[in-house]
């Protein structure tokens, strides 16, 4: 029986961990007080529906290190300027979306 129990509990949590893309999983990972399963979950949800994979990777660093944010922003690269507008997207959905 106990072996059963750990199993379902695994398969949970590999699904758990396996659903959470990266910007879910990095916003866990923040000390910020306000992140949530509910609230990171919700925001991967528009992750996933904005931006690619690979922009999600990259937005997820920006948890780590703000300053790297900052860095794009100012960036005079064409290709760092689409990513930001997509991103500058992808947070205006998530703050309408996720709303408490």
């Amino acid at each position: 029986m106990k072996m059963i129990l750990f199993a379902l509990a695994l398969t949970f949590l590999c699904a758990t961990f396996a659903d959470a893309g990266p910007i879910g999983a990095a916003c866990m990972d923040s000390a910020r007080n306000s992140a949530s399963s509910h609230l990171c979950g919700c925001i991967q949800q528009v992750a996933d529906k904005i931006l690619p994979s690979a922009d999600q990777r990259r937005a997820a660093s920006f948890f780590a290190n703000p300053d790297k944010a900052q860095q794009v922003r100012m960036s005079k690269s064409s290709n760092d300027n689409a990513f930001w507008q997509r991103y500058v997207s992808f947070g205006d959905a998530a703050a309408q979306t996720c709303q408490n």
